[in-house]
């Protein structure tokens, strides 16, 4: 892969979060020096990348300022932070990356936004996204190659850390667009447990799927955010792999696995059972099947009810895959519904089960490498079934495949055991190095 670093001005924006926060507290810098970093680099790289949607380099350098002359109210104090244009910000547009809320203002933060203002964060900007967070791209390219996708929604997000922009950002989950961006973009890529981060505010939300995602250059950096977020103290560091039972799912999906997924994931396997882990197969029982089905539904239904209005006004201007996606679910009638949440239901039971013989999963990120261009829909399917089930993800830029594009390992933990495992995620990167 390229070093980014070097593909435009670098500064303190090639620092990461927990580095530049120790920086503050030592008085070796400011959160307006490190801003003036980060707008540097978004105008050299971003007519090229296309990552933001929304940038007011006065506005972010106003809170830079601000942040400057209050006491410290957190360890990321002053540290900028990009935003997934889904989330209401009350001093910059939100668009929800369609043409019918251009130019909207909202009033309000979201509750995510709102704490990161309350911890003295600085909101540097809205990161691009799909149109309602949908899996059609909107020209946002990848930073490792621009003629290959950077994934999607929340694409904006992980391009921007990428290519350090800025050193943390929020994006959100319904299918893969969380995980699926930061494996093909090469960065760290944790989604929550359901209701592991705050989702209040959150317009156009399915309740059953919707969940909040953070990106950041490395896992360090995402357990501070999560802790600040949360109020809570980040997991002890896992200091061995000795005897931590680790689970090799290859799910019902890997017929669709590319050949440096299937070396990724055999790779990692090989590796942590060197450094002393206890590694099993860990198969996904016939509960699961049809579990796809049952998420198309679950989708296609909560979709229908949270655009309602929009779908009512204006679906002739929506993009193909929200067209055909809402008329699907407006066949769909109660009973379908229920019927799909109980197999859920089912499901999760069973994810459950598999956690009472390992700590954690290891399974792929992705099918495969960045997919070479920027128009088509990427393949999530390693991804959905984790959706569905609520359960904590992260991917960790482990490997490159055969055209020098990262291959992201997945692992994942049961549900509320967000900071354990992000400790864990910890200690299988440094044992994969």
């Amino acid at each position: 892969m390229p070093d980014l670093r070097t593909k435009g001005p670098g500064g303190l924006n090639l620092l990461t979060a927990v580095e530049l926060s120790e920086k503050i507290a030592a008085g070796q810098t400011t959160s307006v020096a490190i801003v003036q970093d980060c707008l540097n680099r978004i105008k050299a790289r971003d007519p090229d990348i296309r990552g933001w949607a929304y940038v007011d380099p006065d506005l972010a350098l106003s809170q830079a300022r601000a942040c400057d002359a209050q006491p410290r109210r957190s360890p990321l104090h002053g540290i900028p932070i990009g935003i997934k244009d889904i989330f209401d910000t009350y001093d910059m547009p939100t668009a929800y990356g369609s043409a019918i809320y251009k130019g909207f203002q909202p009033t309000m933060d979201t509750a995510l936004v709102g704490l990161m203002r309350r911890a003295g964060m600085v909101i540097l900007g809205k990161c691009r996204t799909t149109e309602f967070a949908s899996p059609v791209p909107v020209g946002v390219r990848n930073p490792h190659d621009f003629a290959r996708s950077p994934g999607v929604s929340s694409s904006g997000s992980a391009a921007a850390v990428a290519d350090f922009m800025v050193p943390l950002a929020l994006g959100s989950q319904t299918g893969g667009s969380t995980i699926l961006p930061a494996a093909f973009c090469g960065v760290v890529g944790y989604k929550s447990s359901l209701t592991g981060l705050d989702r209040g505010g959150v317009r156009h939300l399915r309740p059953t799927l919707d969940t909040m995602g953070l990106f950041a250059r490395g896992i360090a950096d995402i357990a501070a955010l999560r802790s600040v977020l949360t109020g809570t103290n980040a997991a002890a560091p896992v200091k061995s792999l000795k005897d931590v039972r680790i689970g090799v799912c290859r799910t019902p999906s890997w017929d669709q696995a590319q050949p440096e997924t299937v070396s990724a994931l055999d790779t990692a396997a090989r590796k942590l059972a060197a450094a002393g882990a206890k590694l099993h197969d860990a198969g996904m029982s016939s509960a699961f099947d049809g579990l796809a089905q049952s998420f198309n539904v679950i989708s296609g239904v909560e979709g229908l009810r949270a655009m309602a209005t929009e779908a009512r006004d204006h679906l002739a201007t929506m993009n193909h895959w929200i067209r055909d996606s809402l008329t699907a679910a407006s066949k769909h009638d109660q009973e379908t519904y229920d019927k799909a949440q109980l197999h859920a239901v089912q499901c999760q039971r069973a994810t459950a089960g598999m956690f009472e013989h390992c700590d954690i999963l290891i399974t792929p990120s992705t099918a495969g490498e960045a997919i070479a261009d920027v128009v088509s829909v990427s393949n999530s399917a390693f991804n959905r079934t984790w959706t569905l089930m609520g359960v904590p993800c992260v991917t960790i830029p482990a490997f490159e495949g055969l055209n020098g594009m990262p291959v992201g390992l997945q692992l994942v933990g049961p549900v509320g055991s967000d900071d354990h495992v992000l400790a864990l995620s910890q200690a299988v990167a440094d044992a994969l190095k």
